[in-house]
């Protein structure tokens, strides 16, 4: 099996079970940062592959749209890591819009792909996201809500690159008298 192949079946199975463990409804935010260099054996921004990048965006876009999750696509540190999403999902939420495309080395290969391929594509600073996949260590944290809870899935890579996924729950606030669900 060539990578390619590997990417996208790893990328289907990765996305289903943190689909089915988060139970994330229509309208929340998945943010997902990749390093499309580490996913194809390559170091962090050395090796950047557009292909690998709209491999994995051809299995979670479809997915994530019939669901009416938004997709948050994180720009590599050269934007600042920056999130490329719908202009819908933008406005709804009331982030501020940004003025930048991503390029393959000014944004990376998944921020890249993602405008591409989004309606409507807009760059924001920031987003509250409701859960996320870091595929190559990108580090998205700054983009989950404030409490975010670590998820182990049964699969720690796509392609060679390592994945950590979280979600996020509402703060525990009030005290010992206070009653949570």
């Amino acid at each position: 099996m060539n990578i390619l192949e590997r990417i996208k079946e790893e990328a289907l199975l990765v996305l289903e079970e943190l689909l089915d463990k988060t139970n994330l409804k229509k309208g929340s935010i998945l943010v997902v940062g990749c390093s499309s260099s580490e996913m194809v054996g390559g170091h962090i921004g050395k090796n950047s592959s557009m292909e690998a990048a709209e491999t994995l965006l051809n299995v979670f876009m479809p997915i994530l749209n019939d669901r009416g999750i938004y997709l948050a696509s994180q720009c590599c540190e050269h934007l600042n890591r920056a999130i490329v999403i719908e202009r819908e999902c933008a406005e709804k939420y009331g982030y501020e819009i940004a003025c930048a495309v991503p390029k393959t080395h000014a944004g990376g290969s998944l921020a890249t792909n993602t405008y591409l391929m989004m309606k409507d594509p807009v760059l924001v600073e920031e987003v509250k996201a409701d859960a996320g996949i870091d595929i190559g260590g990108t580090l998205i944290g700054m983009h989950l809500k404030r409490v975010a809870v670590p998820l182990r899935l049964s699969l720690n890579k796509i392609g060679e690159a390592n994945i950590i996924c979280a979600y996020t729950r509402p703060k525990y606030i009030g005290g010992e008298r206070a009653k949570y669900e």
